[in-house]
Formats: C-alpha cells, structure tokens, sequence
C-alpha cells in the first residue's frame, strides 16, 4: 500500500512576471487535472481472489483443534454408552478350608479346597436406563461437536468478511488520497499565478495526511484481522492471507418463520438440549430403580482329598439401609437435572428464535441500505464533486467544499462494502443457527 507524501513548498511572494509566465500552465494543468478527474478515476481496484470462502470453511473444518476437541469430546461419550450398560465383573475366589492349626497338610472329613464365583445382578431395568441415559448423552456430546462447527465457519466467516471489507476500504481511501493530491496540485498551480490562497493548499495537505492516517490503522487492523483469521484455521498467526470475496447482498433470505422452522428442526444445539432432557429422565427412572435391591448369585464348589466333593448356591439381596441418604437424595437429584434440562432447552429455544429475528433485521437493513447508497446516494454525491471541481476551477467555489464533497463520496464507498460485509456476515450466523454451513449438508 501507497503511504508517503510528497509536500511541495508554496512561494509566500508572488510578482507579476510569475502570473504572465504561468497562465499557459495554469490552462494546461487545468486540462490535464480535467482528464485525471473523470469517472475512470473511480473505477473500483479488480482484487483476484485468493482465498476462496470454500477453502477457508475446509480448513476450518479439518484443522481446527478446538473443533477437533470436541469431536474427541464425542468420541469419548459414545465409549461410555456399554459401560453404562455393563453388569459388574463377578468375582472367583478360592481357598482353603478347615485345615488344622498344629498340622497344615493332614486330611479331614471337613477339609477341602474351594472354588466360587459370585455375580451381582442389578434390579431389572436399572441398567437398561443407565445405557440410554449415556446414549442420550453421547448423542447430545455428538450434537455439541455439529454446534462447534457451524459456529467455528460461522465465526470464521464474519472475519473473512471483515477481511474483505477492510481491503476494499483501502482500496476506497487509497483512490480517494490519490484525488485529494491532484486536487492539492490544482489548489497549488491556482496559487502560483495569484488566483488561489494558500490556505487551500495547506488544507489539501492537510487533507492527504488525514487520510494516509486512516489507511495506516486500516492496514494493521487488516494485521490482526489476518492473525485472528489464521488461528481459527489452524495456521500460523502469521502467515499470508490473500484476497478475499465479498459477494453482494441478494435477496434470498426466506421469511422468520420459515428460518424458525428450519432452525427447530436442524440446528444441532437445539436437537442436543432435547437429547439432555431425555438423558435426565433416563437418568431419573434408573435412580426409581436404585431404591430395589440387588440379587447377588454365588456358586461354588469344595473338593475334599479323602471324601466326596461338594457343590454350594446361594442367593442373597442388597438391603438399601442407607436409602434416606443414598438412593433417594440420588432420585431427587436426578428428577432435579431433568427439570433443570427441559428449562435450558425451552430457554435455548426461546433464544434461537429472538437471535434468528434479530439477525434476519440486521441483515435486510444492510441490503437495503447498501442498495440505497449504490443506486441513489453515491451517483449523487459523485456528480456533486463533480460539479464542486468544475466551480472551484473558476474561483466559485471554496476548496472546504470541494473536499468535504470527495470525503462525502469516500464515507459512502466506504459504507457500501461494509453494509455488504455486514449483511454476509449476518447470513453467516443465520446459517449456525439453521445449522447449515457453505458446501455442506
């Protein structure tokens, strides 16, 4: 980017011969900051597009590590859905029984040695409502992993976009300073042959600076912009971000209640807060189940060296003694989580819609404006520095409003491609809430 000036030095004396000498300049500098000045001038800069919004969605995709995160996240809630589900590992034991004290190896009609296996088996049903409970939550933590992404691109999105603004107001303010110098060299040949005033030239300078400042904050914050970028990539903060895309607004968006509808049925947070419901209430029925006891099944088996050998069963249950502070405070509290999830998900619900409102304004205000400055502002205000050149070249005119006129123009450009921006970055968050992303399903 262009960031120097160049400050010519202005004679504080002027003579005669100096105005004779100079008049068939003056003419023909007028001529030639005539053509300099005509519509071509304002030609927007062509910018090739380098990174594509495809490209960046992809990369956001696969590099991420927070998405990749949560995908291990998931990954790792669908392993305990058998756990859940799985009986407790039974237990063998052995030993041996009824050898005397005074002599370890003698034989007798009660020594034997001993084999048993033992299984605890949990009320019927208490296992089954554990199992959906972690599969409901395995399903919300896949949900969750869906939620990230779209709002990884999203997010992604609205700094590509603001990348893309910030490039194109460059461009804007850069074509603007270059007016403001060939008006600053107008204002200078007026001055040297005694039909101009020295305020205007040191107004044009002034003007330049001005606006080489705005492009220097312009062009770092386009620096952290790319880092931010570049991080949500995968990359290096560092490294080159290229041009970028801005399409126009267009006129696709659906209606609110057509956003609502689709975002009720797709967006992956929504469909998550129902699948924590339903977890809670498996949660709670396997709790109702916790209050009866377990059976537990031993057999076992004695061999006897110098007698016939033994078989033994048995049967006994867990007695829930502590049940006042173990299994009902456990039932209470998951009957509490349900209700505490159906809220979050209602609240989830309400929250969507309003955002999806919200941002459906946001985004038909930016349309509608950036449509309004194209076609009626921006002509306008273009004819007027027109105009205010061919007055301030006759002397009719300050050059205070010649230049407010050009910044006119410069604030307008400006606001164009940022009400696009804007607008794509809105569609961006519209598309997280539906649960939809660029190129996907």
């Amino acid at each position: 980017m262009e960031s120097s000036m160049a400050f010519v030095d202005i004679p504080l004396q002027r003579t005669g011969d100096a105005r004779r000498t100079t008049g068939g300049r003056l003419i023909r500098t007028m001529g030639l900051m005539t053509i300099a000045l005509v519509a071509p001038s304002r030609a927007p800069a062509q910018n090739i597009d380098t990174l594509r919004l495809t490209d960046v969605v992809a990369m956001a995709r696969h590099a991420n590590p927070a998405l990749i995160a949560a995908r291990l996240r998931a990954d790792a809630a669908a392993e305990r859905i058998p756990q859940a589900g799985a009986w407790a590992d039974p237990q063998l034991s052995f030993g041996l029984r009824n050898r005397p004290i005074d002599d370890f190896g003698t034989d007798q009609a009660m020594t034997m040695n001993t084999v048993q296996l033992t299984q605890r088996f949990p009320w019927p049903g208490t296992l089954g409502f554990a199992q959906e409970r972690a599969r409901q939550l395995a399903d919300a933590s896949r949900l969750d992993a869906e939620e990230a992404e779209v709002a990884l691109i999203a997010r992604a999105r609205a700094v590509y976009y603001q990348l893309a603004f910030v490039d194109r107001a460059i461009d804007v303010m850069n074509r603007t300073r270059g007016l403001l110098r060939d008006f600053f060299q107008v204002s200078q040949a007026r001055y040297s042959v005694g039909e101009g005033l020295q305020q205007d030239v040191l107004q044009a300078q002034v003007a330049i600076a001005g606006m080489t400042e705005d492009i220097t904050v312009m062009e770092q914050d386009r620096v952290a912009m790319a880092a931010r970028l570049n991080a949500l990539l995968g990359r290096p903060a560092t490294g080159p971000v290229g041009a970028l895309e801005l399409p126009s607004p267009d006129d696709s968006l659906p209606t609110a209640q057509a956003l609502m509808d689709t975002a009720a049925e797709r967006r992956p947070a929504l469909r998550a807060a129902a699948a924590r419901a339903r977890a809670a209430e498996a949660g709670y029925r396997a709790a109702r189940r916790r209050l009866y006891p377990d059976v537990i099944v031993t057999l076992g088996y004695a061999e006897r060296p110098q007698f016939d050998d033994f078989v033994s069963f048995m049967i006994g249950f867990s007695i829930p003694l502590w049940a006042g502070s173990r299994q009902l405070p456990l039932r209470r509290e998951m009957r509490a989580m349900q209700a505490m999830e159906e809220a979050r998900a209602l609240d989830l619900y309400n929250e969507t819609f309003a955002r999806l409102a919200e941002l459906r304004a946001q985004a038909v205000r930016a349309r509608n404006l950036s449509q309004l400055y194209a076609t009626s502002i921006l002509p306008q205000a273009r004819a007027a520095v027109d105009a205010a050149l061919s007055a301030y070249r006759v002397g009719r005119l300050e050059y205070t409003t010649l230049v407010q006129n050009e910044m006119t123009v410069n604030r307008y450009e400006i606001e164009v491609v940022r009400l696009a921006a804007e607008y794509q970055q809105a569609v961006a968050q519209i598309d997280a809430l539906l649960g939809i992303t660029p190129g996907g399903e």
